[in-house]
């Protein structure tokens, strides 16, 4: 099931990769360089990273010099090096470790960390297990309520306030009810945030370190939510979100509507921090793990 979800909304970044990569490895073209510059064009244009594309073509480049091109040709062996790249960046699966499991949700405006926050949520519950929602995004108007909605989806409780108030509080009285109450789990929605705010950044630290003070090793999970189609502007929003307060996984949204599918490539090769959650779709149940070889097969699989 994750496998089809994910192959499905891969189809707008596979559509992109397989017309273009077949109109330059037609049957009886050599792989020379003006080949591989054409490859390494595509791949950029999906998103994959300029890094990232240039590690795979010149792997790919150095494969050719060496005649040891596979028996399937030039796009078995793109496959192949995309695979080691893939295999070479440590992944993770989201299992909840303690309890209750304090996850923070982070990002940039507009990327669906409140959607996410719901689903995520029922993701807990069809595992058996018991969240809180935590509302700490109190400067968006709205966005106590929207939360609201997606709990009584989800059927599940949540901690709130009312507009303006203090997030960090907010956060520190959901793990106090999840530490009294026996919840499993606690989900932190947080204010979207330009990342390159400094001010905005350190509310969230604070945030971080007044749950800290009610459990000492929580948040246990820091998770960026990163929107697929904001492309490589997404990395440059890694890379500052995980120097600021330390990333533990991106959960990678609106990856359907897309064909800049690559970034998670981009992410994986430029920041080092694992895609640990894909979403596929509106639905609430369209949150699923990220899995490399599904993701490897979406990419290339017709």
């Amino acid at each position: 099931m994750v496998f089809d979800k994910i192959k499905q909304a891969l189809g707008k970044t596979r559509e992109l990769l397989n017309t273009r990569i077949e109109d330059i490895f037609v049957p009886g073209r050599t792989l020379e360089a003006e080949e591989l510059d054409e490859l390494e064009e595509i791949l950029i244009s999906a998103d994959v990273g300029v890094e990232a594309s240039s590690e795979i073509v010149e792997q790919m480049r150095s494969v050719a010099r060496a005649n040891k091109i596979p028996a399937g040709g030039p796009r078995e062996l793109l496959r192949d090096e995309i695979a080691k790249l893939i295999e070479n960046r440590a992944a993770k699966r989201f299992v909840l470790t303690e309890k209750p499991h304090v996850i923070l949700l982070v990002g940039v405006n507009g990327t669906g960390k409140t959607t996410c926050a719901g689903k995520l949520a029922k993701r807990v519950i069809s595992e058996g297990k018991r969240p809180l929602l935590a509302a700490s995004d109190t400067f968006r108007a709205a966005a106590c309520e929207q939360l609201e909605i997606w709990a009584e989806r989800a059927g599940v409780e949540i901690v709130r306030s009312d507009s303006g108030a203090d997030p960090a509080s907010i956060a520190y009285d959901a793990v106090s009810k999840a530490l009294a109450g026996g919840f499993d789990a606690v989900i932190i929605d947080t204010a979207g945030r330009l990342h390159n705010k400094v001010n905005l950044m350190e509310e969230l630290k604070k945030v971080s370190r007044v749950i800290g003070k009610k459990i000492e090793t929580a948040p246990h999970d820091v998770f960026l939510v990163l929107d697929a189609t904001t492309g490589n502007n997404g990395i440059a929003q890694a890379r500052i979100f995980n120097e600021a307060i330390g990333l533990t996984g991106i959960i990678l949204t609106k990856l359907d509507s897309t064909a800049k599918g690559g970034i998670a490539l981009a992410i994986m090769r430029e920041i080092g921090v694992p895609v640990v959650l894909a979403g596929v779709g509106e639905g609430i149940d369209d949150l699923v793990d990220f899995d490399p070889n599904s993701y490897l097969e979406g990419l290339f699989d017709k």
